[in-house]
């Protein structure tokens, strides 16, 4: 979660992460703070986890004198602002409408925060369509914005180094690395493809897959350890720097992704599994999607329109403020 106080400000995100550990945010919560403070504003960066009643929010607000919050996902961190008289906008989260929505008290709590925000954001027009269908009286406070990207890969990585600390000790010319970025719990549903690949691998060696991700359910996370353990062709890595991470992204063959609210057919892993061997045989079909995909990311995931339009947002809080 994130606090404007016009001139200063709260973002309340909630926790991904181990309790007790502290990290340097996230790519989206520093990339959000980075906007705000771009037009002039304070912003503080709380983890929602660490304020968990109503009163910690009222201490918070006072001793920090915010004017204005906005916070990320609108059950786990927009219930926190109700009730405070600050003026909040959110911004949705994937769980809000694939998970939290299913349960009936959860999905009255997050039509209440609705009624109090003054602005919504959905990263998808799909998701502002789901959002509407469940709570109808927001309607006209529902906005699209899609999440921007930018990368800063650090140029002193070694994708050598990096694949020999991954446990693949083959030249990096002839591997095709799929790389999976997720944190490890089970909504992320890193072992989907687990199988897959292993049986891939034995078919074409150079062929692996790569999860990294940061330990977020510590159970989930010991499951995920001794099934890499004995998958061949699969390895894990615990949390990188953002700009290990970057260059990691720009030097592996492929990104893939899976999650449990995108669907578990087997039929889709099937076809997973053969478009990818089409990929890794078709040089001019790789070429064709990363060509596309850099005209989708500059025309669809701007990092100056989304900070346009959170800056605009930003000031119609401001506006209550002095109203």
């Amino acid at each position: 979660m994130m606090a404007v106080r016009v001139r200063p400000c709260l973002f309340l995100p909630p926790s991904l992460r181990p309790a007790k550990r502290r990290m340097e945010p996230l790519p989206g919560e520093w990339a959000f703070r980075d906007h705000l403070e771009a037009a002039g504003h304070m912003c503080i960066l709380k983890d929602a986890s660490d304020l968990e009643s109503s009163s910690e929010i009222a201490k918070l607000i006072e001793a920090e004198s915010l004017e204005a919050a906005v916070a990320l996902h609108l059950y786990r961190g927009g219930r926190l602002l109700q009730g405070h008289g600050i003026p909040f906008g959110i911004i949705f989260g994937g769980t809000d409408l694939n998970e939290d929505v299913n349960h009936g008290e959860k999905k009255k709590v997050m039509g209440k925060v609705l009624e109090e925000a003054r602005f919504a954001v959905a990263f998808t027009e799909s998701m502002k369509e789901m959002a509407q269908a469940q709570w109808p009286h927001a309607r006209g406070k529902i906005y699209v914005q899609s999440q921007g990207i930018v990368t800063g890969p650090n140029s002193a990585f070694n994708w050598n180094t990096f694949l020999h600390q991954s446990g693949i000790n083959q030249s990096a010319d002839n591997l095709h690395i799929f790389l999976l970025v997720c944190g490890l719990r089970q909504v992320k549903d890193p072992l989907y493809l687990v199988d897959a690949f292993s049986e891939w691998h034995r078919e074409e060696p150079n062929v692996y897959m790569v999860i990294v991700g940061p330990e977020v359910d510590p159970v989930f996370t010991r499951e995920v350890g001794a099934r890499v353990k004995r998958a061949a062709g699969v390895r894990l890595i615990r949390e990188m720097p953002q700009g290990d991470l970057h260059a990691a992204l720009k030097n592996c063959f492929a990104v893939v992704n899976s999650s449990v609210s995108e669907g578990m057919s087997a039929a889709i892993l099937e076809e997973f599994v053969q478009l990818a061997k089409r990929l890794v045989s078709d040089p001019a079909l790789e070429r064709e999607i990363v060509a596309n995909g850099r005209e989708y990311v500059r025309a669809c995931h701007s990092w100056q329109a989304e900070r346009c339009t959170y800056q605009n947002l930003i000031r119609t809080l401001e506006g209550s403020i002095q109203d």
